[in-house]
């Protein structure tokens, strides 16, 4: 099938496209103000996140990398202590941990929702573990509610990393509904363009309810200073920068609509391939929303590659999210966590496969893209 333009993995320009004179404008009224740093669409910003996230402080910075290193900063860790997360996940979750001097203690996630293995996670609590950070993989939470309760009952702090899942709630089971990200002590993000809600650079943001720390993360942010040229604590650079705050303000408005958008798409997918035995779509938790930053397949035959290089082949991209767990990457390798030690995240990272997904995605190409999978499986 013939389309206009190449297909695409993520389609910004046509998202932008729709909001063209409001980005211009907005972008325009900072270049000529001359505020570049600090300015005050960076407030504007950050207290329409609050409102939409429902939480008392946000804290913009430079990255989402940042951010988590910021809030594992903000609470006053030692050297040698343990921090609990994911062996499957973005590396800059547990690079931070080792960056600072901690210990990260990787477990093994839920097959299914790719989630931390909460069973896992309090069997590998020890008297130096002082935090966990849950990741919200592609979208939709891990169970912070069990997670929450073993916070409590280990005196642990919790650090949300949900920089793919911006948006998204998570349901508790007296009723309460919560942003992810606002659930945890902390909760960090990025603004990277791909992201449900990115920039046209670099960002990121913590949120977190406590005011106290608010105002660590404040200081450490900003060189460890509250008062200019006064430094309490020693922290570091990390600034988002009035243009790109002043774009996510615009497009923090169309946040939701782009999540329907998404959300209608990967129903599309899963009409479309929720019959294949060779595959499997995404599963959810009844206990969250998912926000499909990722639309990913588990393809269960071993044909992923086969199946990725045939797609490409047709014009279609797709991508591995992740194609190693982290204790088979080189800078993590540890006799601690041997071969076969993680075996879920060793499973997937040989089985997942990223369709394309954005708000901007048109039926007629998942049309093509579902036919073309069914062709390869010769449906």
């Amino acid at each position: 099938m013939d389309f206009t333009s190449p297909i695409q993995m993520v389609d910004l320009l046509s998202q932008h496209q729709k909001i063209q004179m409001e980005l211009d404008s907005a972008v325009l009224k900072v270049a000529h103000s001359g505020s570049y740093v600090n300015g005050p669409e960076v407030k504007i910003f950050t207290e329409g996140l609050k409102t939409f996230l429902g939480v008392e402080h946000v804290i913009p910075c430079a990255n989402g990398t940042d951010a988590l290193q910021i809030a594992l900063m903000s609470l006053g860790l030692k050297s040698g202590d343990e921090v609990i997360t994911a062996a499957f996940t973005y590396i800059a979750t547990a690079e931070v941990i080792s960056l600072l001097g901690l210990k990260a203690v990787l477990v093994d996630v839920e097959p299914d929702y790719f989630g931390l293995d909460i069973d896992q996670v309090e069997s590998a609590i020890t008297s130096k573990t002082k935090a966990i950070i849950p990741v919200h993989l592609y979208g939709q939470a891990a169970n912070m509610e069990r997670l929450n309760s073993i916070a409590l009952k280990y005196e642990l702090e919790i650090i949300e990393d949900s920089a793919q899942s911006m948006g998204a709630k998570y349901n508790f089971s007296d009723g309460r509904t919560e942003m992810l990200g606002t659930i945890g002590t902390i909760g960090c993000t990025s603004f990277f363009p791909s992201k449900n809600l990115g920039c046209m650079g670099d960002g990121g943001a913590l949120f977190t309810n406590d005011r106290v720390l608010a105002e660590r993360i404040k200081m450490i942010s900003n060189h460890g200073q509250k008062i200019k040229y006064q430094h309490d604590v020693i922290g570091c650079n990390s600034r988002l920068d009035t243009i790109q705050a002043a774009i996510l303000s615009v497009k923090l408005n169309y946040l939701e609509e782009y999540n329907s958008s998404r959300q209608r798409a990967a129903y599309f997918y899963d009409q479309g391939l929720g019959n294949l035995s060779t595959l499997q779509i995404p599963k959810r938790r009844k206990d969250s929303s998912h926000v499909y930053h990722q639309y990913t397949l588990r393809v269960l035959d071993g044909s992923r590659d086969s199946l990725a290089k045939f797609l490409n082949d047709k014009g279609i991209p797709s991508m591995i999210y992740y194609p190693f767990p982290l204790h088979f990457q080189k800078a993590f390798k540890s006799d601690q966590y041997p071969i076969g030690s993680l075996p879920v995240s060793e499973k997937l990272s040989s089985q997942v496969l990223s369709l394309p997904m954005h708000s901007e995605l048109d039926e007629q190409i998942q049309v093509y893209i579902v036919e073309t999978i069914k062709k390869f499986y010769e449906v």
